[in-house]
């Protein structure tokens, strides 16, 4: 980073070069990029910056496959560390880890650094690695399904406008019955209990679920947790205030998402960056303007995101952009060609570094004209000097330190100093089960929420259903029993019962029963029996 204004040029209308070199010429901090290109001759003395109080003003990285996107962010991630700025990035080819290892000096390295007037010294800088939800190398980067919400978790299971509404009201439901959302079982719970005979009354007075919407709903969840999904999805849910952190020497730390075991996932892991972006503003503070950002995030592949986005979706992120610059935050947004960001993101991108176009196609032709109507006026020729760039040069706009555009300039960028590669993953392991923050979220947790709740209540229901059918079926064959008992006929009284009923048999019976009563009473009074 440069503070001092020793290379500034004055403006001179004569001088194109230095006018341009004077919209450079910042008092305040500043990263260097790099140094000017002026009619193809590279001005090591007239410099190119970027004001470090305006990286939360946002910024675009853009370019064609193999013109040095990935080594831009490298070199702008590390001077904002060394600035005391954390940064996040997100590795989706598995090649940005080696900012966390010195770098190699050889021939290539001394000459750029020669070109641009850099002093390049060898360097390695803070780093945390994680992984989505522990697939592949880093600390597990795991949310509850609660607090990914309706809106981006429709996007990625790619659900129209009437299934999304739909998804809102199921998460309405489990929130206002206490319902823990916390990984995609619980949802799926949730889903089939609302469906069900027990749970449709549960809806009716807000609209209702329908059965055939249930099932798109279940069926693309059930596709999502084939493609490995579920594992990003529980607790220990992340604290994305782990990103904002700084080593013990001051050095901001970068956070980098390790992302190769999941680039065949693009809806998934660009999904779930927005979700990160979207939990830093939503528990950050309001700070204003700052001298130096709390944190500056790159999200690479960003057309990813916007592919296929509902209104809604691209509301959200539309908002998220606009506020949370004054959450102190400074998002990036990486990509091949700014058409790929929608017009409302992309007006709140102060910042641009334009790598080369490819024009090999009409639609490569077409979206080279859309990119060059986008800058401001320039006294380049865009159109045909951004198919002209090498790799490692970019064509270059920032926000100055009063908020107004820089001139347009064709920047020759420097060369990051740390490894312009992946580090060994013998290395990288060691690095991640080093971290304090490993034993924290490494294991995941499995409590009580919507699953088991409505299981238990499912369970239960069986169970007290089944002792009333029990119930019922003994009352039932008591009943028949009794019923049957009384159609019965009666038996023929045996020999003895019909001497016994006779009328003579009752006659002798009395007289007995009188002749032994006397005797009994004169023997208990204790008179004699008379003799005969």
């Amino acid at each position: 980073m440069s503070q001092s204004t020793d290379a500034a040029v004055p403006a001179d209308p004569a001088d194109p070069a230095g006018a341009i070199a004077a919209g450079y010429a910042f008092t305040g901090p500043a990263l260097d990029l790099g140094a000017l290109i002026w009619d193809g001759v590279c001005l090591p003395d007239r410099q190119i910056r970027i004001p470090l109080a305006m990286l939360n003003r946002h910024g675009l990285v853009a370019g064609a496959t193999g013109t040095g996107k990935t080594k831009t962010l490298q070199l702008i991630a590390e001077q904002l560390s060394a600035n005391g700025v954390p940064v996040f990035l997100a590795d989706i080819k598995g090649d940005v880890s080696g900012i966390s290892a010195p770098g190699t000096e050889n021939d290539k390295v001394r000459e750029r650094a020669g070109e641009v007037a850099q002093d390049w010294q060898a360097t390695g800088f803070p780093s945390e690695f994680y992984s989505l939800g522990g697939i592949g190398p880093g600390i597990p980067l795991r949310a509850t399904v609660t607090a990914f919400g309706p809106v981006l978790l429709s996007k990625v299971l790619q659900l129209n406008q009437t299934q999304e509404q739909s998804l809102g009201l199921i998460f309405h439901y489990a929130d206002s019955k206490g319902l823990d959302l916390i990984d995609l079982k619980d949802l799926r719970a949730v889903v089939a209990f609302l469906v069900s005979d027990r749970g449709k009354p549960e809806l009716k007075g807000i609209g209702g679920l329908s059965t055939v919407t249930a099932g798109v709903i279940l069926r693309a969840l059930t596709a999502f947790e084939q493609q490995g999904a579920a594992q990003f999805f529980g607790e220990p849910e992340f604290d994305s205030s782990e990103f904002l952190r700084t080593a013990a020497d001051g050095r901001g730390t970068v956070s980098v998402l390790e992302l190769p075991a999941v680039q065949d996932k693009p809806q998934l892991f660009s999904t779930f960056l927005m979700w990160l972006l979207a939990d830093l503003y939503t528990d950050l503070p309001e700070v204003g303007d700052l001298e130096r950002p709390k944190l500056v995030f790159f999200f690479d592949e960003a057309h990813l995101l916007f592919n296929g986005a509902s209104k809604a979706f691209l509301d959200s992120i539309t908002q998220t952009v606009r506020l949370i610059r004054s959450k102190g935050i400074g998002v990036f947004f990486v990509t091949q060609t700014p058409k790929d960001v929608p017009a409302d993101v992309l007006a709140q991108l102060g910042n641009r570094v334009q790598h080369a176009l490819r024009a090999f196609t009409p639609d490569d032709a077409k979206a080279l004209k859309a990119t060059v109507k986008t800058f401001p006026n320039s006294a380049y020729d865009l159109e045909e000097l951004l198919t002209q760039l090498g790799t490692g040069e970019a064509v270059i706009t920032v926000l100055s330190e009063n908020g107004a555009p820089t001139p347009v300039a064709a920047t020759r960028l420097r060369a990051p100093q740390s490894l312009m590669g992946p580090v060994d993953a013998a290395e990288l392991d060691r690095a991640v089960k080093a971290s304090l923050l490993y034993s924290r979220y490494a294991e995941p947790v499995d409590r009580e929420s919507a699953y088991e709740k409505i299981s238990a209540e499912q369970a239960a229901a069986e169970a007290e259903a089944e002792a009333a059918a029990a119930a019922a079926e003994a009352e039932k064959q008591a009943k028949e029993a009794e019923k049957t008992a009384r159609k019965a006929p009666k038996p023929d009284p045996s020999l003895a019962e019909q001497v016994v009923g006779s009328g003579i048999f009752r006659s002798l019976a009395r007289s007995i029963g009188t002749q032994l009563g006397r005797e009994i009473s004169r023997s208990l009074f204790g008179t004699a029996r008379r003799r005969r």
